[in-house]
């Protein structure tokens, strides 16, 4: 954004029965030369207050061209350990041919005479990073009109107002100097305060619980900031485990404090299908049958008991199609603001794009930069975000079809963002497939083994950033795609 002396704002004019805008007056933009001034004048005569406004204050923030360049050069002098004053800056700005155009050496020695107060230096800066801020606002403000006015089809109004919502929350985030930092006393007594909560807690998380005991055993729950990611081969069940986390969390944020509000983004299934999906799980009826409408007027009551008891879960299903990056952004956003979600489901991240006016030589770089996307979301809205990923083709050509981190390498940087990988692998999937002749010998081993395998899925924890990798074995059932936890005599738990 430039930053522009004067302002139009167009007023609605009649006549002739016609409407059309003219300028109404011309406004001078915020600013203060004085403060920037009083500012430059405090860092010529003490260096040492460039620590007050330096995390903050940058060169484009003030209004005068002039100001800025010496603000720059102090900076830089003060920066690489050097003294900034009237005859260091005279002498750098010469051999960089700028002296002439700051007015030269004389207004150098007027800006340190008329120094008022180094104590205010701080305050000075605020003062001209608020004006700056005013400045861009209206500059965003024109932005926002002129685009709307340019109908394209390139963008829609909806990409207007997601780019304006971008922009604004860039503008409010650019200078974040009031964020606290933590000395190491202060993130331990964090990390004290969290191990207590997970001692204290029945379930000893402290993150979101997926609902599945092993699972949460293993990786604590879902903690904030993380970037889960969840992959498979089709068919092995990734957007049931998924949908299962999400609502499992959601009703546990009705009566426990390891719960949470969920926001489901569901790029490939509707929300009907997805309700459709949870309806059977807790009525214990065949999606299959709920589609076919093969349903007695039992079921049917089933269903509006179960529906009543589920009415005031949290859990929020957004099925637009074909979400962009920023898209989701904003609305993830919106949904902790406005529901004060504690978890985000993406089902799946292959189905986001970047911006249109984005280049990427491919496609894995664009996946690249989702990923990226994802995890600078889940710091910024400081909740876990667990997103489904589809594998390479690579798993089938191997006899031991379990992924591994290898087949998510084709898919940009997925794995070096994420804290947490998850692979879901179900041998029965695949063993049924190879059933042998039923008179044969080998019939009889084939149906032995699937006994040992049959509902029985495993989670395996590839990467974990807090913690051991491993296998989680869990229960599945595929009528109703659910899992569970296994019973405890059936519970194995694999560490590596």
């Amino acid at each position: 954004m430039s930053d522009s002396t004067s302002v139009s704002l167009p007023t609605m004019v009649t006549s002739g029965g016609s409407n059309w805008l003219e300028p109404k007056q011309v406004r001078p933009l915020p600013k203060n030369f004085e403060a920037e001034q009083a500012l430059l004048g405090a860092l010529l005569h003490n260096n040492a207050s460039f620590e007050k406004v330096a995390e903050f204050l940058q060169a484009d923030h003030f209004a005068d061209p002039i100001h800025s360049k010496i603000y720059a050069c102090i900076s830089s002098l003060i920066q690489r350990g050097n003294i900034a004053d009237p005859i260091t800056l005279k002498d750098y700005m010469e051999s960089n041919n700028e002296l002439e155009t700051i007015g030269g050496w004389k207004y150098l020695i007027q800006l340190a005479s008329s120094v008022v107060s180094v104590l205010n230096t701080s305050e000075y800066g605020r003062v001209i990073y608020d004006l700056y801020l005013r400045r861009q606002l209206i500059t965003l403000g024109e932005s926002i009109v002129n685009e709307a006015f340019e109908v394209t089809t390139e963008s829609t109004a909806q990409d207007n107002m997601e780019k304006a919502e971008q922009q604004l929350f860039d503008l409010a985030t650019t200078g974040d100097f009031d964020r606290a930092y933590f000395s190491l006393s202060m993130a331990l007594a964090k990390a004290l305060e969290n191990a207590e909560l997970a001692y204290k807690r029945d379930s000893h998380i402290v993150g979101v619980t997926t609902g599945l005991e092993d699972l949460d055993k293993w990786i604590g729950g879902l903690h904030p900031s993380d970037l889960i990611i969840l992959a498979g081969r089709p068919s092995m069940g990734k957007t049931a485990l998924a949908t299962n986390i999400a609502f499992n969390a959601a009703r546990a944020a009705l009566t426990q404090k390891e719960g949470a509000g969920v926001g489901f983004f569901s790029l490939e299934m509707s929300a009907e299908q997805l309700a459709t999906r949870i309806l059977s799980q807790e009525t214990g009826v065949g999606s299959d049958r709920i589609r076919r409408g093969e349903i007695s007027s039992d079921d049917f009551m089933k269903f509006v008991q179960t529906s009543r008891l589920l009415s005031d879960i949290s859990l929020y299903i957004d099925d637009t199609p074909a979400l962009s990056v920023t898209a989701l952004r904003t609305r993830a956003r919106r949904l902790v603001r406005q529901k004060k979600i504690g978890l985000i489901v993406i089902d799946y991240l292959q189905l986001l794009h970047v911006d249109k006016r984005a280049k990427h030589e491919n496609r894995v770089q664009e996946i690249s930069e989702i990923s990226r996307g994802l995890k600078a979301l889940a710091k910024e809205l400081n909740i876990p975000i667990l997103a489904l990923s589809q594998l390479s083709r690579a798993v089938e050509q191997r006899d031991d079809k379990r992924p591994q981190l290898s087949d998510l390498r084709e898919s940009g940087s997925i794995e070096q963002d994420a804290d947490i990988v998850l692979f879901i692998y179900r041998d029965e999937y695949y063993e049924a497939r190879k059933k042998p002749p039923e008179d044969s010998e080998k019939h009889l081993q084939w149906v032995q083994k699937m006994n040992d395998i049959y509902n029985k899925a495993e989670v395996l924890v590839s990467k974990h950033r807090h913690g051991p990798v491993g296998t989680v074995h869990l229960f599945f059932d595929s009528k109703f795609t659910k899992f569970g936890n296994l019973s405890h005599a059936e519970r194995p738990l694999t560490k590596e």
